[in-house]
């Protein structure tokens, strides 16, 4: 006897951790596992405890196209499920399906009524990447942070790399003598040269 996909059985509490590489259907398990925190699913032997809109799950991904697709795909996932808990689809797939299926069928409006709300507020999603999530928590609470309110993202680290290397130069080079002051010059150059 087959159990439960991961994706039904998988602990909704505490500390949890899916590893996986390119390919494997890591976005198909992060929206079931949406679906069922919107829904509730799992009660409290498994679940999270209640149901939860999606401004309160929060999915952190590494690039901007990874989220726009994750959203994206959580939104299609939670219409098509309203859908079939309504009867108006065929089965999208197995999964969605063996999810209807702990539910009995007079809770079936309400649970397409509670997916059909949380695909209305994707826009308001917290998905984002790892970057710009603690960006905006550090923004939200600069205060506790001691951060300032206002930062800016820096994505070229060029000019810090040149800092760091003029230090290392004046650290490590200057105190040099004889042998070894000519080898650093002659291999290493200035500062510039060893930049990628």
């Amino acid at each position: 006897m087959i159990g439960k996909p991961l994706a039904l059985a998988f602990p909704l509490k505490g500390s949890q951790l899916i590893e996986a590489s390119a390919g494997t259907g890591k976005t198909f398990t992060i929206s079931a596992l949406y679906l069922r925190l919107v829904l509730g699913h799992g009660g409290d032997e498994s679940g999270f405890g209640r149901e939860l809109l999606p401004p309160q799950i929060l999915v952190v991904t590494f690039t901007d196209a990874a989220t726009k697709e994750l959203r994206e795909r959580i939104r299609i996932r939670l219409a098509e499920a309203a859908r079939f808990f309504r009867d108006e689809i065929e089965q999208p797939d197995a999964l969605i399906a063996d999810l209807r299926e702990h539910y009995d069928p007079q809770q079936w409006p309400a649970c397409a009524n509670r997916l059909d709300i949380a695909a209305q507020w994707m826009d308001e999603a917290a998905v984002s990447t790892i970057h710009s999530w603690c960006q905006r928590m550090l923004r939200e609470h600069a205060f506790d942070s001691g951060s300032l309110f206002t930062q800016t993202l820096e994505t070229d680290h060029s000019h810090l790399l040149g800092e760091v290397l003029r230090d290392h130069r004046r650290f490590f080079c200057y105190p040099m003598h004889d042998d070894a002051l000519n080898w650093a010059r002659n291999n290493w150059g200035g500062p510039a040269a060893l930049l990628p």
